[in-house]
């Protein structure tokens, strides 16, 4: 948020709002990624506020270098309340790990972390294993733009088999497969280079383990489908589980619906006939198929003219993965390029990478 460019986001954020208050009301909650008010300042922070005021859904929030300008973060901290702001969390049965990757450092994307959120982390992931919850985590950006340690926070991820990490920072949408853990970034809602400057949301689900992500450019359609299971291969991180990748034979496919339709929730695979899908839980959509071969295969779910697509990879009966050790897990270096029925361009258009100079 900024006056600089004429209050772009401020108009925008109250139309998230509005579509989600409209259409997306099953969601657990709505998280902001950091760099909220671009020079953190008291009349910025006022007009995200405002734009937020109608917002239904619960609201989590973390602070970027942007909210650090000054060398503090009062003024974040007096805009949203505590329980915005929480360190942790359990929310659905997951652990939510909120990390302050900005106030231990010098300003700027001088991004550190102290003793303090190590061992917090740390606590809190030993927690989540020990009430059997998957831990999730949300910070501003990844463990590899960390000034110091951030190969040993990738690693304590990894090892703790978190699904997915949600971050902000980039500009740009952005997901990476470091072979153990998932990690999505989402484009601003102002300061945008990519997608004609259409600014939007993500939907990130985490289903029995399984993360999908999707963007929503702000004016698009509704309802909203998202297949959440079996997993799109480029999301693999564990590939001895079925649930990743699964073996010739039967073949459950789930799908989340947000916003209502008349139309039939339909799964087709390859392009062959669509099976009707029934609803389960609220939101919830499941279908039982068949996979007769090995390979890649083509998963389809559809409502009308909304849809999803993810490329199922089948192994095997007999088949073993192989993997090799992480390396430098949690970079950039890891972004799985474009996917445009993610809603990614793959071409980090944004000034930390290959983008203007905000």
């Amino acid at each position: 948020m900024d006056e600089a460019d004429g209050w772009a986001a401020r108009p925008r954020l109250a139309a998230l709002v509005r579509e989600i208050n409209a259409h997306a009301g099953l969601a657990d909650f709505v998280y902001l990624p950091g760099d909220n008010a671009n020079h953190a300042t008291p009349a910025q922070y006022a007009a995200i506020t405002e734009a937020l005021a109608p917002l239904r859904l619960p609201l989590r929030v973390v602070a970027g270098d942007h909210d650090f300008e000054g060398g503090s973060l009062a003024a974040f901290e007096a805009a949203f309340a505590p329980e915005q702001r929480p360190e942790a969390e359990v929310i659905a049965g997951h652990r939510c790990i909120f990390v302050d990757v900005v106030s231990a450092g010098a300003g700027g994307p001088d991004f550190r972390f102290t003793s303090h959120h190590r061992h917090r982390i740390a606590r809190e992931l030993a927690l989540a294993e020990a009430a059997g919850q998957l831990p999730l985590v949300f910070m501003h950006c990844y463990p590899g733009d960390l000034a110091v340690g951030g190969d040993e926070l990738a690693r304590l991820f990894a090892d703790a088999r978190v699904p997915f990490v949600d971050t902000g920072h980039t500009h740009y949408n952005e997901l990476l497969n470091d072979g153990a853990v998932i990690y999505g970034a989402t484009r601003s809602t102002a300061q945008i280079e990519e997608g004609g400057g259409a600014p939007g949301f993500s939907v990130v689900c985490v289903h029995e383990g399984l993360p999908s992500w999707r963007f929503r450019p702000l004016g698009a359609d509704w309802p909203h489908v998202q297949i959440v299971s079996p997993c799109d291969l480029r999301l693999v991180t564990r590939p001895v589980q079925a649930r990743q990748v699964p073996r010739p034979g039967p073949l459950r496919v789930v799908a989340r619906r947000f916003g209502k339709s008349d139309a039939p929730m339909l799964a087709a695979l390859d392009g062959g006939a669509p099976v009707a899908m029934e609803a389960g839980a609220p939101g919830f959509w499941r279908a039982s198929m068949v996979v007769e071969t090995p390979g890649v295969h083509r998963l389809v779910v559809s409502c009308g003219e909304a849809q999803d697509v993810v490329e199922v990879l089948v192994r095997a009966a007999d088949g073993v993965p192989k993997r090799g050790p992480l390396v430098v897990p949690g970079h950039a270096c890891h972004a799985i390029g474009a996917w445009p029925a993610a809603g990614i361009d793959g071409l980090q258009l944004g000034p930390n990478r290959n983008g203007g100079d905000w």
